[in-house]
C-alpha cells in the first residue's frame, strides 16, 4: 500500500502586481503538475514512474525549443521585453533555471520514494554505491556482454572535446593526475539503456550508463580513473529554415533534411550530469562544452527511465485497462448512409480512431467518391491512415495529402511519408511558406446523379493511431453542404500556395479564427451577468484575447477556462478577472481537445478545432474549426464540459497569485473516467431518428479495415 505523502502544491509563478504570467514560467508550472502526479499515492506505482519519465521528457523538449528560442533572442534582441511579464530574454532564462533547480529537488525526492516502493515490490534498480557480491558478479557478466560495443576516446586536456550529440548519454572520465591528466569519452548510443536479471524472485534492473561507469577500470585497464560522470547535452532545436518562401515543393524536403542535420550540432542549452565531479573537473567540462555554468545540472535521477516497460508485477501497479471502443454500431458500407442524415462526434481515446480509418476505406471502395483531401501533421510510424489513403489512390481516387514538413521533431517522419505517399499515387503538397498548416481537416467528394456532395471531418488532434489512444481529442464528421464548401475552398487555396480565405461555416485561421472568437465574446459581454463562456484549450497567452476575457469578467460574464498547460492570465483578481476561473487537468490521458462554448441553452454556440489561444495558433498557423449544430453533438460536448466542471480528483485550480491547488472533493470525480464510461458505451444505428440536421461516421469490425490495410501496410512499411 502506498504510504501517505505530504500534499505538495505548485509555487507562485507571477508577481502580485502583474495580472499576466510569463509564458515560460507558466509552462514550468504545468510540467510541475505532471511531476506532482508522480508524487500522488492514489496513482499506481508504475504510472507514477511514467509521469516522472514524462516530466523529464517534457523538460528536455522545453530546453531544446523554448530555451533555444530565448537564447537566440538574448543574442539578437537582448533589450526586447516580454510584453506580458516585462522580463528581458536573459531574465526569463535565469528564472527558468531557478525554477528548474527547485523542481529538481522535488523530482529527486519523488524518485527516491518510487525506487523504495519498487524494491518493496521485488524490483531493484541497482545502486552501484552499495551493491551485494551476487549483484556485482551478475553485473560484471552483463558488462562483459556489452563491452565490445564501447569505444572509448581518450584526449589530452588541451584537445577539443569530441562532439556530443543532443540527448545521447556519454561517460566522461578524468584519467591520471598532474601533467599526465587526460579525458576519456565513451558514447553509449550503441548499448541498450538498461539490462536486467532475476535472483530469488527479485527483478534486478541494471542501468547501462551506471554499469559502464562502475566497471571503467576493467575497460581502461592501462589508465588510472580519477573521477567520472554520466553526461548528457541538450542542444538548441530552434534552427531557422532559411529562404523557405523561395522554395519549390521539390526541394523543400532537402531544405528540411539539411535543417535537421544542422539542429543536431547546435549549441547546448543545458547539460545534465549524473555523478559528482570536483570543481576543477566541472570547470574543464563547462569550458569544453562552451556552456554557462548555471546551465549545468547535477542530478541523482537517472536520465533514462525506460526500464519501466520491462517491469512485470501485479495489475495493481498499473492503471486498470481502458481500451478504446471499437464497435459503435455501424458496419462497413453503412458510414455514408448514416452521415447523410447525422453529424457524428467521435471522442478519443474512449472511442477508436480506426472508425475514421474505416471511413477512408469505404470512400476508397465507393464508386461515387471522386477525391479525398486531408491535412497531415503528425502520424504514427506505421500509419493505418496513410495505408488507407494509399489504398484509395490505388483504387483510382484523387487523393491529396498536405504534409506539414515543419512539424517539430516529426520532420524526418513526414519526409519519409511524403515519399511513400507519392510512390503510392497520392498527390502531396507541403503547405505555406510563412504559416504551418496545423489543421486536422479532411473532405471526401462524391458525385451522385451528376450532383456533387461532400463529407467533411474536422478534428482537434492528429491522424495518429498511437496518440489517438493516449490523448483526449474530438472529431466531428458531417455532410453539411456549407462545411464541405468551406473545406474545399481551404484546400484550393492551400494547393495554390495561399492562405485560405475567410469562411462562413468553418473557422479557418488565421483569417477567420480570432475575429470570430472576439465577436462571440462581445456577444456575451452584451448579456452582462447572463453571459457565459467556457473554453477548453491547451494554452492561452494571446494578449488581445486575454484583454477581451478581462472585459467579459468586468461585464459580469461567467468565464470558465479549462487549460491543461500554459495560462498567462491570472483569474480571481478583484475588479479584473474575478468572474474567471481556470482549471487544469493532468491525468491518465493527455488533455488535448479544444472546445469553445459561448452562451447557454438554445443560444449556445459550440465549436471544436485544432487551435489553442497562443499567438502562433491565432496568427502563424492554418487551423480549422467547426460548429456543433445538432442536438446530439451539442449534448456530447456539453457532457465533456460538465465532466471537467465536476472534476475534484484530477483538477487543479489556478489561484489569483498564479499558483495551483488541488480541487477539493476527492476520488470518484475524475472527468476522464466519467467520459470513458460515457463515450465507450455510446453506439449509433442507421435507424436512429433523424434529427433537425445530423450526420454520423464510424466503426465496423476489425476485419473490414484489415482486408484492405494489410497490402498497403506491407507496401508502405514492409510490415503490418
Amino acid at each position: 500500500m502506498a504510504s501517505k505523502k505530504k500534499k505538495i502544491e505548485s509555487p507562485v509563478i507571477a508577481a502580485p502586481e502583474s495580472i499576466y504570467v510569463n509564458r515560460e514560467l507558466s509552462w514550468m508550472s504545468f510540467n510541475e503538475r505532471v511531476l506532482l502526479e508522480a508524487a500522488d499515492p492514489s496513482v499506481p506505482l508504475l504510472e507514477r514512474l511514467k509521469f516522472l519519465m514524462i516530466y523529464q521528457s517534457n523538460l528536455a523538449e522545453f530546453y531544446r525549443v523554448r530555451i533555444g528560442i530565448l537564447t537566440h533572442r538574448a543574442l539578437l534582441t537582448p533589450d526586447k521585453v516580454d510584453p506580458l511579464s516585462g522580463l528581458l530574454p536573459e531574465k526569463q532564462i535565469s528564472e527558468v533555471l531557478r525554477v528548474t533547480r527547485e523542481q529538481q529537488t522535488l523530482m529527486e525526492s519523488i524518485w527516491k520514494a518510487i525506487r523504495e516502493e519498487l524494491r518493496a515490490n521485488k524490483v531493484d534498480v541497482l545502486d552501484f554505491k552499495k551493491i551485494s557480491k551476487v549483484d556485482e558478479l551478475m553485473s560484471k557478466k552483463l558488462f562483459g556482454d556489452i563491452r565490445d560495443l564501447l569505444f572509448p576516446k581518450i584526449i589530452g586536456l588541451d584537445q577539443a572535446l569530441p562532439f556530443l550529440f543532443s540527448g545521447e548519454p556519454n561517460i566522461i572520465a578524468f584519467l591520471g593526475r598532474g601533467t599526465e591528466q587526460k579525458l576519456c569519452i565513451i558514447p553509449l548510443h550503441r548499448v541498450p539503456a538498461y539490462l536486467s536479471f532475476e535472483i530469488e524472485g527479485c527483478q534486478k534492473i541494471v542501468l547501462t550508463a551506471q554499469l559502464v561507469r562502475h566497471f571503467l577500470p576493467l575497460l581502461l585497464k592501462k589508465e588510472t580513473v580519477v573521477q567520472s560522470a554520466i553526461v548528457e547535452v541538450t542542444r538548441n532545436a530552434d534552427v531557422f529554415l532559411e529562404d523557405v518562401e523561395n522554395r519549390s515543393d521539390e526541394d523543400l524536403r532537402n531544405k528540411v533534411a539539411t535543417m535537421l542535420t544542422k539542429r543536431r550540432r547546435e549549441m547546448p542549452t543545458r547539460v545534465r550530469v549524473y555523478g559528482k565531479l570536483s570543481d576543477q573537473a566541472r570547470a574543464v567540462l563547462i569550458k569544453k562544452l562552451r556552456v554557462p555554468e548555471n546551465r549545468v545540472f547535477t542530478q541523482s535521477v537517472p536520465f533514462d527511465l525506460s526500464f519501466r516497460s520491462a517491469i512485470g508485477g501485479p495489475a495493481s501497479l498499473r492503471y486498470e485497462e481502458r481500451r478504446p471502443a471499437r464497435d459503435i454500431g455501424l458496419k462497413k458500407g453503412e458510414y455514408f448512409a448514416y452521415i447523410e442524415k447525422h453529424d457524428l462526434l467521435l471522442s478519443y481515446p474512449f472511442q477508436s480512431m480506426l472508425s475514421f480509418v474505416d471511413l477512408i476505406y469505404e470512400a476508397a471502395d465507393d464508386p461515387e467518391v471522386l477525391s479525398i483531401k486531408i491535412t497531415l501533421y503528425r502520424m504514427s510510424s506505421s500509419s493505418k491512415v496513410a495505408a488507407a489513403l494509399a489504398y484509395a489512390a490505388d483504387r483510382g481516387k484523387d487523393v491529396l495529402c498536405l504534409l506539414e514538413l515543419r512539424a517539430r521533431f516529426d520532420e524526418q517522419n513526414n519526409i519519409d511519408y511524403s515519399e511513400m505517399l507519392e510512390d503510392a499515387g497520392c498527390r502531396v503538397i507541403y503547405g505555406l511558406p510563412d504559416h504551418k498548416v496545423h489543421s486536422k481537416l479532411c473532405v471526401i467528394t462524391r458525385q451522385h446523379d451528376g450532383k456533387l456532395s461532400r463529407i467533411t471531418q474536422v478534428g482537434t488532434g492528429n491522424y495518429n493511431e498511437v496518440t489517438g489512444e493516449q490523448y483526449t481529442d474530438l472529431s466531428l464528421i458531417t455532410a453539411r453542404e456549407e462545411a464541405g464548401h468551406d473545406a474545399e475552398a481551404t484546400f484550393a487555396a492551400l494547393e495554390d500556395g495561399k492562405l485560405p480565405p475567410e469562411a462562413q461555416s468553418l473557422w479557418i485561421a488565421p483569417l477567420s479564427f480570432k475575429p470570430r472568437v472576439l465577436e462571440l465574446l462581445d456577444r456575451e459581454i452584451e448579456k452582462g451577468e447572463q453571459g457565459h463562456v467556457a473554453i477548453k484549450v491547451n494554452a492561452l497567452n494571446n494578449l488581445e484575447l486575454m484583454e477581451k476575457l478581462i472585459e467579459c469578467s468586468q461585464a459580469g460574464v461567467k468565464v470558465e477556462l479549462f487549460i491543461r498547460g500554459i495560462c498567462s492570465l491570472r483569474p480571481g483578481v478583484p475588479e479584473l478577472t474575478e468572474n474567471i476561473t481556470v482549471s487544469s487537468v493532468v491525468g491518465r490521458w493527455l488533455e488535448h481537445s479544444r472546445i469553445y462554448s459561448f452562451g447557454d441553452g438554445e443560444e449556445q454556440r459550440l465549436f471544436i478545432g485544432s487551435g489553442d489561444l497562443l499567438n502562433r495558433n491565432l496568427e502563424r498557423r492554418v487551423e480549422a474549426f467547426i460548429e456543433a449544430v445538432t442536438p446530439d453533438t451539442r449534448e456530447q460536448l456539453n457532457r465533456v464540459l460538465d465532466a471537467l466542471r465536476n472534476d475534484r480528483e484530477k483538477a487543479r485550480l489556478m489561484q489569483s497569485d498564479g499558483s495551483y491547488t488541488r480541487a477539493e472533493g476527492g476520488a470518484g470525480t475524475s472527468s476522464q473516467e466519467a467520459l470513458y464510461r460515457y463515450f465507450s458505451e455510446r453506439k449509433v444505428s442507421l435507424t436512429d431518428p433523424e434529427p433537425v440536421k445530423e450526420k454520423e461516421t464510424h466503426g465496423g469490425e476489425e476485419g473490414s479495415l484489415l482486408s484492405g490495410a494489410r497490402s498497403w501496410l506491407k507496401k508502405l512499411f514492409g510490415n503490418e
